[in-house]
């Protein structure tokens, strides 16, 4: 055990006595050491009640003969940090909680861990921090919220108070009803109740093996997410005794039935930039051609918000990730003899699993779309690649031309939409949002979600190098490698220029000729950084790399 580092043998004993003092037992420390990674805060509503779910885990681990140690990690909340400079800060925060996690057990030396963590970045940054220490480990999320309810709707974050921002800027709402949704629209603690980043994640974590069945879909209010807890807590002890680490878990076939189910589900857009990380960290050679080749075989066969207005407790009673992936395993679309933190194949942990409602989870011959959720473009505009959530699509906007409207951050572009500035046909274009530009690659759901408020979800397509909220919708287009910042042809648009968007035959390209795009590139001028030196994201923006291999860090 790599406890013993810290707790065996005579000149062990100073270390022993720093045990004591907190309470800690001689025989505590002749078991497994196992760290408890707890990102409970009071600002995210997904993290607030995971100190219930590290209790659980803890009981668990004890009850199995090993020797629970929690300690923290942070999270960002996307809604909050939402359209201001702070969300600078949430996906430069997956390499500081990998980081954080790395420090903390190699510093401690413990044997194994449960990683609790619940929403947009944290999950992925355990996960990668799994991947990178290479011992023992199990993910245990804190579970979604339920969906919120008003004038006889179901509503969540992004069909609820985000949208109504955009409809009561058209007049439409009142601002009693803007309060009555707000108030509404997140009615319990957990991970916002729809197919956004965070749950999308916590889906994906089953597929890979790295969590227990029910992990993406058991809300977060229920007792059996505590139960579920408690048997993270009592399976890693097990995964320590048997020393089953994740580089027999994380294989390329795990993280290609973990795409697989991403396009089933029609997950977040998101999970581009994590999936590609987390194999990073694994060495695992995943790449944007994996997503786009899986996409075309893989029908998308859930219809959630935002795509839909199914929520995630409805997934849940429809029988769960496992009946998913039962679906996909008949197919032939995913790999069953993969190894699984269970102890057991994947294929022998959704065996028994069912659809229990075919309007929630469809089959493989009448699915929502022939395709999968995620589709990768690439064109003059593109040339290492955009995503967009097609399944999010209206059918009359997977092929749109129209002329570039041009803004050089998110803030200029939110305040012309507001300003109803934008008309149909046009192509909101946002730029200097890279990883590297921004930096930090700002989501972009409050200028969508204003989008779709205002109706034009039918007649506007917004394009970035910035990223989307798992919660958007439309034909919206992010991840366009190179960025702006680094003189990708994103940078050298101008107002008017006829932009053309083709998501069925996997293009998106601007109306200009080479030689044009060349005059242009020399007379363009690199932008001063945005960030003051010394920072954390100035540190940052000279480490990270393209979103077509994930924004990961240079090594």
């Amino acid at each position: 055990m790599n406890s013993k580092d810290v707790t065996q043998g005579v000149a062990r004993a100073p270390h022993r006595a720093l045990f004591y003092s907190m309470g800690y037992l001689p025989e505590d420390l002749e078991k497994p050491m196992i760290g408890i990674v707890n990102a409970h805060n009071e600002v995210i509503p997904g993290h607030f009640h995971l100190n219930d779910i590290a209790q659980a885990v803890k009981l668990g681990v004890s009850a199995a003969g090993g020797t629970p140690v929690e300690f923290p990690v942070i999270g960002i909340c996307d809604g909050i940090s939402m359209n201001h400079s702070g969300m600078k800060y949430p996906l430069a925060s997956r390499e500081l909680i990998a980081d954080s996690i790395e420090a903390m057990t190699m510093g401690h030396k413990f044997d194994g861990l449960v990683l609790i963590g619940n929403c947009d970045k944290i999950v992925p940054g355990m996960l990668m921090a799994a991947a990178r220490l290479d011992i023992p480990s199990i993910y245990i999320s804190g579970g979604p919220m339920l969906a919120g309810k008003h004038r006889g709707k179901t509503i969540d974050l992004v069909h609820g108070a985000f949208e109504a921002v955009g409809v009561h800027a058209e007049g439409k709402m009142s601002d009693q009803e803007l309060l009555e949704i707000e108030q509404s629209s997140c009615p319990t603690c957990g991970s916002c109740a729809g197919l956004f980043t965070a749950n999308t994640m916590n889906c994906l974590a089953e597929a890979l093996g790295m969590a227990l069945s029910g992990n993406g879909t058991i809300p977060a209010p229920f007792g059996k997410r505590r139960q579920l807890a408690k048997r993270a807590g009592m399976r890693i002890v097990e995964l320590v005794k048997n020393d089953v680490r994740p580089h027999s878990i994380l294989t390329l076939k795990a993280f290609r039935n973990a795409v697989a189910l991403d396009m089933a589900i029609g997950g977040s857009s998101n999970t581009t930039l994590h999936l590609l990380a987390i194999a990073n960290e694994m060495g695992v050679e995943l790449t944007l051609d994996d997503f786009d080749a899986i996409s075309k075989k893989v029908p998308n066969i859930t219809k959630l918000s935002p795509s839909g207005y199914h929520h995630i407790e409805d997934l849940e009673e429809a029988g769960g990730i496992s009946a998913v992936l039962n679906v996909l395993l008949k197919g032939g679309h995913i790999d069953p003899d993969e190894l699984t933190v269970t102890g057991r194949t994947l294929g022998e942990n959704i065996s028994t699993a069912a659809v229990l409602d075919s309007s929630v989870i469809r089959s493989l011959d009448n699915p929502y779309g022939k395709e999968g959720g995620i589709a990768i473009l690439s064109g003059n505009l593109a040339p290492e690649g955009a995503v967009v959530k097609q399944s999010a699509v209206h059918e009359e906007m997977m092929r749109h031309k129209g002329p570039a409207r041009v803004f050089n951050s998110e803030e200029e572009a939110f305040e012309a939409i507001m300003a109803h500035r934008i008309r149909p046909g046009d192509v909101v274009v946002i730029r200097y949002e890279g990883p590297r530009g921004c930096p930090g690659m700002r989501e972009m759901l409050s200028p969508t979600a204003a989008i779709m408020g205002m109706g034009l979800e039918k007649s506007v397509a917004l394009i970035t190098d910035g990223r989307f909220s798992g919660g958007t919708r439309g034909p919206c287009i992010g991840h366009i490698s190179p960025e702006a910042s680094e003189g990708g042809v994103i940078a050298l648009l101008v107002e008017g220029d006829t932009i053309e968007i083709d998501i069925p035959g996997r293009v998106l390209k601007v109306d200009l000729s080479e030689a044009e795009l060349e005059k242009r590139r020399s007379e363009w001028q690199k932008p001063q950084p945005k960030v003051k030196p010394g920072t954390y994201l100035s540190r940052y923006s000279k480490l990270v790399t393209s979103a077509s291999i994930g924004a990961v860090l240079e090594r």
